[in-house]
């Protein structure tokens, strides 16, 4: 029974770890792309 609560345990840690590190990963890149195209926006405006 110990072992059965462990390894969900485990499973849960290690799903919420990949699942923090994607939205993060993702956020920067949507961050990082609207900054260039707020870049590229205000260079056309020049």
């Amino acid at each position: 029974m110990k072992k059965l609560a462990y390894t969900f345990l485990v499973v849960f840690c290690f799903a919420i770890t990949l699942t923090g590190c994607r939205e993060e990963s993702t956020g920067d890149k949507v961050e990082d792309a609207v900054e260039d195209v707020a870049d590229d926006i205000e260079d056309a405006v020049d």
